[in-house]
């Protein structure tokens, strides 16, 4: 939603500048409670954010920098990890040391504005932006509105499994995402439903050609091999062959029927390869449900978004 972007989207907008440019200008920003963004410089001692404002130095107080750090459940990392890093803010005052200013910010303020009017509204199957934060072994962490994370979990990140998120996302990386679920004031992201079902794959391959592809799995009844991060193919065993290497693969057969991709391998080597943008087949706004097998398979492989029930009141 316009206006709750993942941070760093509005700090180069004509509107954000504007409200930076002069000291009138940000008072007339506080007055309207306007959502301004800009960079942090530096976290002192006592975990107050400095923000560099252009007109003046802003500050966030330890407090006021995150939800969940005044009650304890957000560890100050979160502070400290915004250093050089654009961050959202609302004004809340200025004060005076002689002829020095300083405007008082408040991050926390302006994730309580976005959790209150747009993320609080989200149910599963809904579509949003994010932008990508940090990678854990078990998931990517993505911002979805001024600064809020949430969590999309490895297995969620597509039908082809990885062994780490770094071999889909870099930190940084703009992103969209599937409202999984939504509990306790915590979201969780999906991805591999917006990334094609395996017809939706298997219609850019054909029969004898000869393809890129990624080892992720060698069974002892033969290797799975990446095509794209919805569609894998298996190949016959091949000595020397480890998970993670690239692949010459030749395509023997496409068995809509049977789900599966028939390969053999013509080489393997080792090369290190940056995660490229997602390519997202499905551009809407939202999902009831994502039906990932063919319908001539006979096997049905599902994701279906269920509504959740409001949490009760008092």
């Amino acid at each position: 939603m316009f206006g709750y972007e993942p941070e760093g989207w509005r700090i180069d907008r004509a509107e954000n500048r504007a409200a930076l440019h002069s000291p009138a200008a940000l008072t007339q920003a506080a007055r309207t409670g306007q959502i301004l963004e800009s960079r942090a410089v530096l976290c002192d001692s006592e975990h107050n954010l400095i923000v560099d404002l252009g007109c003046m130095q802003g500050i966030i107080p330890r407090e006021e920098g995150a939800l969940g750090i005044r009650e304890g459940t957000v560890r100050d990392i979160a502070l400290l990890s915004r250093v050089n890093r654009p961050v959202c803010f609302y004004i809340t005052g200025f004060t005076e040391d002689g002829s020095h200013k300083t405007a008082l910010l408040s991050r926390r303020a302006a994730q309580e504005t976005c959790w209150r009017d747009y993320l609080s509204k989200l149910v599963p199957g809904d579509v949003l932006d994010a932008r990508i934060t940090h990678l854990e072994s078990f998931g990517a962490f993505a911002d979805i509105g001024c600064g809020v994370v949430a969590l999309m979990p490895i297995d969620a990140i597509s039908v082809s499994r990885i062994d780490h998120p770094r071999e889909r996302f870099t930190t940084g990386m703009d992103i969209r995402a599937v409202v999984k679920n939504v509990e306790n004031h915590r979201i969780t992201l999906s991805q591999k439903e917006l990334l094609g079902t395996w017809q939706e794959n298997a219609a850019s391959f054909h029969s004898g050609e000869t393809v890129g592809g990624v080892i992720r799995s060698v069974e002892p009844y033969g290797i799975f091999v990446e095509l794209t991060p919805n569609l894998a193919g298996l190949a016959e065993c091949r000595e020397n062959t480890l998970v993670g290497q690239q692949a010459s693969v030749y395509i023997k057969s496409i068995l809509p029927t049977r789900m599966k991709v028939k390969l053999v391998i013509i080489d393997t080597f080792d090369m290190a390869r940056k995660p490229k943008q997602p390519h997202y087949y499905f551009t809407g706004e939202h999902m009831d449900h994502f039906l990932y097998s063919p319908p001539e398979s006979g096997k049905t492989i599902e994701t279906v978004f269920v509504p959740q029930a409001p949490a009760p009141h008092g």
